[in-house]
């Protein structure tokens, strides 16, 4: 497998696991499926961000690989955690 595949994978992986629970505390388990499709479907934009993001700086070619997953586990996160603090204030 190929090194940017490895990184994009674990970085969508570590940026999921680190912003997963601010879904679980605000999610209502009433309804099982509903909340099981909300959590797969954070894991599969979480992975496709971390593709496309790391896809772009490595296009851009500022910095190495390493330097690249750090940028972007940052912005996925931040990001994430953002758009969760904005979207249950706005359905409460």
């Amino acid at each position: 497998m190929n090194k940017q595949i490895k990184v994009q994978l674990t970085i969508g992986l570590l940026s999921y696991f680190a912003t997963i629970w601010v879904i679980i505390a605000q999610l209502d388990f009433s309804n099982m499926v509903l909340s099981l499709g909300i959590v797969i479907l954070q894991l599969v934009l979480m992975l496709i961000l971390s593709y496309v993001i790391i896809g772009i700086l490595e296009w851009i070619d500022l910095f190495d690989l390493q330097t690249h997953a750090i940028l972007t586990l940052l912005v996925l996160v931040t990001m994430r955690l953002l758009s969760s603090v904005y979207i249950f204030q706005i359905s409460s």
